[in-house]
């Protein structure tokens, strides 16, 4: 039997689509293999030298604090010496901006704070971008904001807050430490929140917002809760809620703002573990692995919660969605609110 030439089986166009497919799926598959080797190779390597974690706030605040406690437990665990370096200025901008233009490769990674996400709006310029510029490692612990008011006040519960607030649109004031600070935005929520209308009195830092509320020269202020319950055990101050979304560990007493009236409500101050983007995935792996079990050592744990910090870690993938998520929610409370910074 003869066959025509234009038989499938013998025509050459054919046969050359058949070996450049071949070639293309071969090609796939040695790129494929090659990134799996070049994944295995950073696993086994990692960490050839040692690792310098930036903290970009000045020494003694929370950002610090668990940096350090993070830092000397991975010595043991990486096998390597971390380094604790502070590079504070501009909301935490300056230190984040070093990062994000470090090499990808595991050994310059940062501690921030929420604030991280809340920048992205707040300033007008910004020399990177909070999402697409960094690979998330894993969340290292939260803090919820305390709402208190001055024990005088006839005040007692946020639902009696909000009756007040309503009653007076615009009356009621807060301190804050500064405009655009967290307390402000999580005031500004509330508000939304609430449907009802507050007075920003900003003040420059916590201590003086403080001063102000323990002077009853304001209504109201929210601030981290180490800051407040001194005063609240001593009678000087009353707790109205927490802003997080479970009553806090450092007073279970104090019921959270969501169940207190406000569904849902949640401010509270995260801290996170980020590297700059592209940095290898075996590697952000490798970090997640050991941090997160720092974080779970019985040392740290209390440490961090004697700080008012509930120690807490997660996935990279949860992480980058809670970034990108509190970006697009603070972006919505800072237009509210008008706070810009140039």
């Amino acid at each position: 039997m003869e066959y025509s030439r234009n038989t499938l089986g013998n025509s050459p166009r054919v046969c050359t689509a058949r070996a450049r497919a071949v070639t293309a799926a071969l090609s796939v598959f040695v790129a494929a293999f090659i990134a799996l080797s070049g994944s295995a190779a950073h696993a086994q390597t990692y960490p050839s030298k040692p690792v310098r974690i930036i903290s970009p706030y000045p020494p003694g605040g929370g950002n610090d604090t668990i940096s350090r406690a993070v830092a000397q437990k991975l010595i043991a665990r990486l096998g390597q010496q971390i380094f604790v370096e502070n590079r504070p200025g501009a909301n935490s901008i300056i230190g984040s901006e070093l990062v994000a233009k470090s090499p990808p490769d595991g050994y310059t990674i940062i501690l921030v704070p929420s604030s991280h996400a809340i920048n992205q709006s707040l300033y007008s310029k910004i020399p990177y971008d909070a999402v697409r510029d960094f690979s998330p490692i894993t969340l290292a612990g939260t803090s919820p904001m305390l709402l208190a008011v001055h024990a005088s006040t006839p005040i007692t519960t946020l639902r009696e807050l909000i009756v007040a607030a309503q009653a007076k649109p615009g009356e009621l004031t807060y301190s804050t430490a500064g405009s655009g600070s967290t307390g402000h935005l999580s005031a500004v929520l509330l508000a939304l929140s609430t449907g009802i209308k507050l007075q920003h009195v900003p003040y420059k830092g916590t201590a003086p917002a403080v001063t102000a509320l323990l002077g009853n020269q304001v209504t109201m202020s929210l601030a981290p809760p180490t800051v407040y319950l001194p005063h609240i055990r001593a009678g000087r101050l009353r707790a109205l809620g927490m802003s997080s979304a479970e009553r806090s560990p450092i007073a279970p007493d104090i019921p959270t703002i969501a169940e207190s009236g406000v569904p849902d409500f949640v401010a509270s101050v995260w801290y996170g573990f980020l590297a700059p983007s592209n940095t290898p995935r075996s590697i952000v792996q490798r970090l997640n692995t050991e941090i997160a079990a720092v974080i779970k050592d019985p040392e740290i744990h209390k440490l961090l919660t004697d700080q008012g910090i509930d120690p807490v870690s997660s996935t990279p993938e949860e992480f980058a969605r809670l970034i990108a998520t509190d970006v697009e929610k603070w972006a919505k409370v800072v237009k509210e609110s008008g706070a810009r910074v140039e």
